[in-house]
C-alpha cells in the first residue's frame, strides 16, 4: 500500500509583499503569535503521519534550517535555569522521528519548478506539497483530510475551497464532477482565469498530495511568462494519463501571503492562544469601544487606560 510519508515545502520565494520585514528573514519565519508560519505547516504534515520534510529553499533562507535544527546554546541555557517547560517546547519543534532535508532552488521559476527540485529526494513515492503562506485551521488538520482521501482512492488529490467568482484571477480553478461529498473528479484545471472564463467556483489552495508521475509532466512543460513552470499546468497534463481528484476541505484558510490575511491570522490565533487569549480579547473589546466613541485620535492614551481599568 502506498503511504504518504514525504512533504515538500517550497520556501524559496522572496516575500516582497512583506518588505522590509523579509529583507533579511524568510517570510515563512514570520510569527503568528509565537510560532513561525513554517512550523504550523510542518505540524500539519506531522499530524497527517508525514515524517520526511523536504524544504526547497533559496538564498537567505538559513533561518528555516536553523529553526528545525538542535540549538545547543538555548537548550543548555534553559536547562541551567531549570526552565523545563520552555526546554520541552524547544525540543518539540522537530520530533525525533521526523527528518528534515534541504535542497536549493537556484532561480525562482515557479511552483512547478520548485516541486521538481525535490524530485531526487521524493523518488518514487507519493508526496504532499504544502505552501506555508496558506495557514489552515481545522479541527482535523487539512493535510490529514487529503491523505485520508488519497488512501481511499489512491489518486493525486488537490485541496480546494469555494471562492467568489470575481476572485478567480488569484487562483487555479478546477473543473469536474462531484463523486461523493466534497470529492470532485477533475476534468481540467486553469491557472488564474478571468471570472467569465472560470470553469467553477472551486479554487486551489496550497495543499496537494501527488503521485510521483507528476515529475514527468513538469519536465515536459514549456516555460510560461517569466520562464516559470506552473504546477497547475503539470496537473492538467497529468489528467491525460491518470485520475486526479479535488477535495473540498473543511476548515478556515488565512492567506498569509498578504498583509491583511496575515493580520487576520494573528488576531484569530491570538484569540485561541491559552496564554494571551483572555487579555487580548479584553483589549480588542476596549479598542472597539474606544474606536466607536471616536476618542482614540483625541486621546491616544484612552485605549490603554480603559483596557488597564477593565483588566483590573
Amino acid at each position: 500500500m502506498l503511504k504518504v510519508t514525504k512533504a515538500v515545502f517550497p520556501v524559496a520565494g522572496l516575500g516582497t509583499r512583506f518588505l522590509p520585514a523579509t529583507k533579511a528573514s524568510p517570510k515563512e519565519m514570520l510569527p503568528i503569535v509565537d510560532k513561525p508560519l513554517i512550523q504550523y505547516a510542518v505540524e500539519e504534515a506531522i499530524a497527517a503521519g508525514i515524517t520526511e520534510m523536504i524544504f526547497v529553499t533559496g538564498r537567505s533562507k538559513r533561518a528555516i534550517e536553523d529553526h528545525f535544527d538542535k540549538s545547543y546554546e538555548i537548550e543548555a541555557e534553559l536547562e541551567a535555569r531549570n526552565k523545563q517547560k520552555l526546554l520541552d517546547l524547544v525540543r518539540s519543534i522537530k520530533p525525533a522521528n521526523v527528518d528534515c532535508f534541504y535542497v536549493r532552488q537556484a532561480e525562482a521559476l515557479g511552483l512547478g519548478h520548485a516541486v521538481l527540485c525535490a524530485e531526487k529526494l521524493v523518488g518514487d513515492s507519493p508526496f504532499a506539497v504544502i505552501l506555508a503562506d496558506d495557514l489552515l485551521h481545522s479541527s482535523k488538520p487539512v493535510m490529514s483530510q487529503l491523505v485520508d482521501t488519497f488512501n481511499h482512492y489512491h489518486s493525486s488529490v488537490i485541496g480546494v475551497e469555494t471562492i467568489a467568482r470575481e476572485d478567480s484571477r488569484s487562483y487555479g480553478v478546477v473543473d469536474g464532477r462531484e463523486w461523493e461529498d466534497n470529492v470532485i473528479k477533475l476534468s481540467g484545471i486553469v491557472e488564474k482565469p478571468a471570472p467569465d472564463n472560470a470553469p467553477s467556483n472551486l479554487g486551489v489552495v496550497g495543499r496537494y498530495v501527488l503521485m510521483p508521475t507528476i515529475f514527468k509532466h513538469i519536465r515536459a512543460l514549456k516555460p510560461g511568462a517569466g520562464g516559470e513552470l506552473q504546477l497547475t499546468d503539470a496537473v492538467q497534463s497529468l489528467l491525460t494519463e491518470e485520475q486526479v481528484l479535488a477535495y473540498r476541505y473543511f476548515g478556515t484558510r488565512f492567506d498569509c501571503g498578504s498583509k491583511l490575511g496575515y493580520l487576520k491570522a494573528t488576531v484569530e490565533f491570538a484569540l485561541r492562544h491559552p496564554e494571551v487569549k483572555e487579555e487580548f480579547e479584553a483589549y480588542l473589546h476596549a479598542y472597539m469601544r474606544a474606536h466607536t466613541q471616536g476618542n482614540t485620535q483625541e486621546n491616544p492614551e484612552s485605549l490603554e487606560t480603559q483596557y488597564t481599568a477593565e483588566a483590573a
